[in-house]
């Protein structure tokens, strides 16, 4: 039975694969040659079987098209990869900074408005990506001529983002951690300003940025949460009808389960969420509750970032 099989390349790249060898299957790990579109390419297998089938299934942002044609079928593995192959494969990668270097040396010679973010060789040295960043289209054809030249393989200029660039890059966050973009977080999505609001978070840039300099992809994380608890809270600003009498919510806390309230000529007070519910029902009120729009990243004042 054929195997489908992910398999994970330098960054974020990955592609997905078949497998026809059913007496020795590939297991999660594995580095394996594969075939891409101009040659042979190294990886490591990173999902085997029906976990492979349902993500290459449902991807957005995959490389089948660098490695197995946007709307073909899928391409076989070729082989495992022996230890000569990692050799080589890591002796490459050793190399990339190096060749960085001289990269950015004939960009400046151009006189080309881009920053060289990284370098990658293909295992048998057929192609050489270079992934930069810069604020406006570049055009880099007389660059790749001068490179094609330089390195003697075909060159492909990749234009990427602030974002893309620090899950390839990587890095260390405000929480002490790699960032999540470069080692589990692999499908980027966008992330917007109201995430922050719906969560009472400071709005200071950098308190809610990331090293790409975007919005905290980790806003995302707990925001359903928020969501779902501010339901359960009065609005605040709204005025309501209690024991003491109209009084005005101030804020809430979703945490210890507590209201802040304001009396005109009382002054200020904090109740357990349960004794408003009880003084409004004593009082025949209704209770009202907070509609926060579960924002999913999409409108608004859309800002894409990397949480660390």
């Amino acid at each position: 039975m054929t195997q489908t099989v992910e398999v994970r390349f330098k960054g974020t790249r990955k592609a997905y694969f078949l497998w026809d060898n059913d007496a020795d299957p590939l297991r999660v790990k594995d580095p394996v040659i594969v075939e891409v579109e101009r040659g042979r390419d190294l990886g490591r297998v990173t999902a085997v079987g029906d976990m492979a089938e349902k993500k290459c299934g449902g991807c957005t942002s995959c490389a089948v098209g660098e490695s197995g044609g946007e709307t073909g079928p899928l391409k076989s593995v070729v082989r495992r990869a022996t230890v000569e192959d990692c050799k080589t494969h890591q002796e490459l990668r050793l190399s990339e900074e190096e060749v960085r270097q001289k990269v950015i040396q004939r960009a400046r010679a151009h006189e080309l408005l881009m920053k060289i973010s990284d370098t990658e060789w293909q295992w048998d040295r057929n192609k050489l990506t270079i992934y930069f960043t810069a604020d406006k289209r570049v055009d880099f054809r007389a660059l790749v001529r001068d490179l094609a030249s330089l390195f003697r393989t075909r060159i492909e200029l990749r234009q990427i983002g602030v974002r893309d660039e620090s899950a390839r890059l990587s890095g260390v966050g405000r929480c002490g951690r790699e960032y999540c973009c470069s080692t589990w977080l692999k499908e980027l999505s966008p992330v917007n300003l109201g995430l922050a609001k719906d969560q009472h978070l400071s709005l200071n840039p950098s308190q809610i940025s990331g090293g790409c300099g975007r919005l905290l992809c980790c806003l995302k994380y707990e925001h359903e949460f928020y969501v779902t608890a501010r339901k359960r809270f009065p609005k605040e600003g709204k005025t309501l009808k209690t024991a003491v009498g109209a009084e005005k919510v101030i804020a809430v806390d979703i945490f210890r389960e507590r209201v802040f309230l304001r009396h005109d000529e009382h002054g200020s007070r904090i109740i357990p969420l349960a004794q408003l519910r009880s003084e409004l029902d004593a009082l025949g009120e209704t209770f009202p509750t907070s509609e926060v729009r579960n924002r999913r990243g999409r409108g608004g004042s859309s800002e894409s970032g990397t949480r660390n």
